[in-house]
């Protein structure tokens, strides 16, 4: 830059920095320093780079479930396919079931308190983290191809196998492995899967995952992803192939994740037809076994034994639910180029909820998200009642909402009900498709899933109160105790407020994202990017910041930093309000420079710091005419009359900010006229860069303005909104009133 241009840019940047006081925190800086270095596996685009690679786990599984002692017996053969350029001296698998067994860390590591007055189950869980329970694999044995022996060590949840030589790159190896375990009681534990026993007809709902020996993810981010499994951090997974096997009772229903292999020989052909009906019908679910159907076969108690066979291609883990009280019922999807069968399981205990809501929440989610981000590929899509859980797995998923047991519910279970279908079906996206590590980044699935299950819901159900996940109810959490409060980019292990944290925070930054920074178009065209580049691949935190700033051109580091790595909130304070109008604008008033200074010091000078009232007149202001010395080399000159006419008849509204959360934000700056009518301006984050706490910014209106109120609807997720409007007023906090049931979307 030449030195006499430096010298006019010096005049005008005093202009900007006179009366600012510097306060540099770095919010602004760009992320980069704290992303993982971009390479030829990874993209500096945030895409997979030209030799991304990922491995592949096939499974032969055979399962028997014994409803007589509630135990899994079963057998897997798996062959491993060694994609990437490292040699493996060992595999490691995971054992999820050995969270129960009884040398586990699960409940060792868990803090407890004598509290008086405790229910009985509680204190016996939560306090003396005491359970009989006999839990945990028995791994009978682990063997090659040729039936030798392999060397394993069990290190609690985690299994190495150690291989004889080396598997060399764009190798594979098959071996076996043999286990059993016994089935938990989800009533005592709330585990993710397990057993639900019915006394009044003396019959159980088996929800069965985490069942067998899971290869765990071997990729270039960790090498071995191996964490141990502690009941919070869910799972990393390889996708692979399975055929799968599963013996249960010959009166029971089974529901697995996967296409039935073997339909003619356990079903019926009444349930056959039904099933080629429901392939067709697109309106209303078709019932394969009606409640009086499943209400008859609960009274029975086979001795004889049925085998259902499946077949899964390209998933990352398996699994099922059977019981001999299954309703069962099923409809078609009109997908663009696919027809998806949506389907619902359910013990009569379920309806008529279940009947009337479930499978129409299923192909309604699946519309919903393939749209917004790839074709649902899989075949089926398979909700399953079970109580008090919500948990997803390829093409199935277990979710709660049980009537009472006259059969009535209330709109508040009702909606419950859908939004857990919504949100259980929805992880068959994310992570079952696009394959995040839950066990190291919770948001990455359940933040990404709640943020599109509210999305749907707003579009398939407009009457549904949406109060989790969007930013009129994140600001007490974000502004709560920091003690208790951890940055969304937390290990899953080391989260607190689990909820708030991992799924509710991420969303409503999400709603942040689309609706007052990108906005929509822009959003949805860079987050389906990111869906379509990373379907059926194993994306980090990374690979999505930089494909959402890769697609769009807006430069988001900021927003990253300070939502995702820090415990920052909005709350953005309008501070002052100053009128003005610009005085005798036909005058001509010579000044020299210093009494220019003097002017505009004056100007910007506080009659009333902390003032909060409107205020009562504008004050008058001199603009003088343009120095010679202000142009430089320039031949040129302004009218300083003409501008003294243009902004003559303006109001001008100097308007203070104060960021007291620290989190910075877009301002979106409402005014109210003296007519009644309004006018919003849209402000970019980016007025913070040069003092991240307190900001002025200037408006020209031909209006007389009456009020300004920041955020008007809600839209930057503030916390504080009774310091928002000036002059000021009380008003309660969008949270509050949700809390006080005076409000409802």
């Amino acid at each position: 830059m030449k030195y006499a241009h430096l010298i006019v840019l010096g005049l005008v940047g005093w202009f900007s920095t006179s009366s600012l006081a510097q306060v540099y925190q770095g919010k602004f800086e760009q992320l980069d320093p704290e992303l993982p270095t971009p390479n030829e596996y990874r993209s500096a685009s945030g895409a997979p780079g030209y030799k991304y690679w990922q491995q592949q786990a096939d499974y032969k599984i055979k399962v028997e479930l014994n409803d007589e002692n509630q135990s899994i017996t079963g057998s897997e053969s798996i062959t491993y396919y060694n994609n990437s350029p490292d040699p493996l001296s060992y595999l490691w698998l995971q054992l999820d079931q050995n969270m129960r067994a009884a040398d586990s860390a699960t409940p060792q590591i868990e803090t407890s308190r004598v509290r008086d007055s405790l229910n009985a189950r509680l204190f016996q869980s939560r306090v003396m983290h005491d359970d009989d329970f006999d839990g945990g694999f028995d791994i009978k044995s682990v063997k090659n191809v040729q039936g030798k022996a392999l060397q394993y060590v069990i290190n609690k949840t985690m299994m190495k196998v150690v291989l004889p030589e080396p598997l060399q790159p764009n190798e594979q190896v098959s071996f076996s492995v043999d286990w059993s375990y016994n089935i938990n009681d989800r009533m005592m534990d709330r585990g993710r899967s397990g057993y639900e026993y019915f006394p009044e007809d003396d019959n159980y709902v088996y929800t069965i995952a985490q069942f067998f020996p899971r290869m765990a993810v071997y990729d270039d981010l960790n090498g071995w992803q191996n964490k141990q499994f502690l009941g919070q951090g869910e799972f990393a997974l390889t996708f692979g192939d399975y055929d799968v096997e599963i013996t249960v009772p010959d009166d029971h229903v089974v529901a697995a994740t996967g296409t039935i292999q073997n339909e003619k020989e356990i079903l019926s052909t009444q349930q056959r037809q039904r099933m080629e009906k429901a392939r067709k019908t697109f309106d209303q679910p078709v019932m394969i076994v009606t409640e009086e159907e499943a209400r008859e076969n609960e009274q029975t108690k086979s001795s004889g034994k049925k085998t259902w066979k499946y077949s899964a291609d390209n998933v990352r883990d398996f699994a099922f639910a059977t019981s001999r009280k299954f309703i069962w019922d099923a409809m078609a999807v009109k997908l663009e180029n696919n027809q998806p069968l949506a389907m619902s399981f359910y013990p009569k205990e379920g309806n008529p909820l279940w009947e009337k809501e479930s499978t129409l929440a299923v192909k309604n989610t699946l519309e919903s998200y393939s749209k917004r981000t790839f074709e649902y590929p899989y075949p089926i899509a398979i909700s399953v009642h079970a109580a008090s859980i919500g948990m997803e797995y390829p093409m199935i998923c277990f979710n709660f909402g049980r009537p009472e047991p006259d059969g009535s519910y209330s709109d508040s279970k009702k909606w419950g009900m859908i939004a857990v279908i919504i949100h259980e079906v929805g992880h068959n996206f994310f992570p079952m498709i696009v394959n995040t590590d839950e066990r190291q980044w919770t948001w990455m699935d359940e933040g990404i899933n709640t943020f599109l299950e509210n999305l749907t819901a707003q579009e398939y159900y407009p009457t549904m109160p949406v109060r989790f996940g969007v930013p009129e109810t994140i600001g007490e959490y974000m502004s709560g105790n920091k003690d208790f409060i951890r940055p969304i980019m937390t290990n899953s292990e080391q989260i607190m407020q689990f909820g708030y944290n991992a799924y509710a925070k991420p969303s409503a930054a999400l709603y942040v994202l689309r609706n007052t920074i990108m906005g929509q178009e822009l959003f949805d065209a860079a987050f389906k990017e990111y869906a379509q580049r990373w379907k059926f691949k194993q994306p980090g935190p990374a690979d999505f910041f930089r494909t959402m700033e890769d697609a769009s051109a807006v430069d988001l580091d900021w927003f990253w930093r300070g939502w995702f790595y820090t415990t920052d909130y909005v709350d953005v304070s309008v501070e002052d309000v100053k009128w003005y109008r610009v005085a005798n604008p036909e005058a001509k008033v010579e000044k020299t420079v210093s009494a220019d200074q003097d002017a505009i010091s004056s100007a910007n000078s506080n009659e009333s710091e902390n003032a909060k009232n409107w205020p009562d007149a504008p004050q008058e202001i001199t603009v003088t005419d343009t120095d010679d010395r202000y142009f430089g080399e320039f031949r040129n000159r302004t009218n300083d009359n003409d501008i003294r006419r243009k902004y003559g008849e303006k109001n001008l509204y100097e308007v203070t900010f104060k960021n007291e959360g620290g989190l910075v934000t877009p301002l979106l700056v409402e005014f109210t006229y003296a007519d009644g009518s309004t006018e919003t301006e849209y402000i970019p984050a980016e007025v913070w860069r040069k003092n991240e706490q307190q900001v002025t910014k200037v408006f020209a209106k031909d209006k007389e303005a009456v009020k300004i109120t920041l955020d008007p609807n809600r839209g930057t997720a503030d916390a504080n909104t009774k310091d928002n409007i000036f002059p000021r007023v009380e008003e309660k906090s969008r949270f509050e009133q949700f809390r006080n049931g005076t409000m409802r979307e």
